[in-house]
């Protein structure tokens, strides 16, 4: 019995801790047959409500609320910036939001500028709310897929 119970309470400590990894990733996909950057951000629902509700002083839900969605798009879209060169930005155009299960996206895309060599990222979502929120783009159609991590301490960084 004794066994059991500490089973079941290592299980318990897992799933709590499983969700407690603050994380987001982002696809920044150079599109050959559309000549845009598309931008996939995926975070989790569970964070998105928890920090959107601290913004907005009220209990939200995502999945049941088209403009909670539209205002949590609009906090991601404010803190991604993707640039030619170090602290200018991109205008990325908003495409839309949506709850797939346990994650909400958000894209965005851009025309692909021509003749770049080098690609600058800045991404600070969530970080005011929890230090140890970390941030990974994943830049795909240049070659191999290059990452960059973001964490409280990043705010630019380059890809060549």
């Amino acid at each position: 019995m004794r066994k059991l119970i500490l089973l079941f309470t290592l299980l318990i400590a897992c799933t709590a801790q499983a969700h407690q990894m603050k994380t987001a990733i982002t696809r920044v996909v150079f599109s050959d047959q559309t000549q845009n950057v598309e931008i996939m951000h995926r975070f989790y629902v569970h964070d998105a409500e928890h920090a959107l509700s601290e913004l907005l002083g009220k209990q939200v839900y995502l999945s049941e609320n088209k403009e909670a969605q539209a205002q949590f798009a609009r906090y991601i879209t404010a803190h991604f910036r993707m640039g030619v060169t170090e602290g200018t930005s991109l205008p990325l155009t908003t495409v839309g939001e949506e709850v797939d299960g346990k994650f909400i996206w958000v894209y965005q895309e851009v025309p692909r500028p021509d003749n770049v060599s080098e690609l600058w990222f800045a991404f600070d979502a969530l970080q005011e709310r929890w230090p140890d929120q970390v941030n990974q783009i994943n830049v795909e159609g240049l070659g191999k897929v290059r990452s960059l991590i973001f964490d409280r301490h990043n705010r630019w960084q380059s890809l060549n």
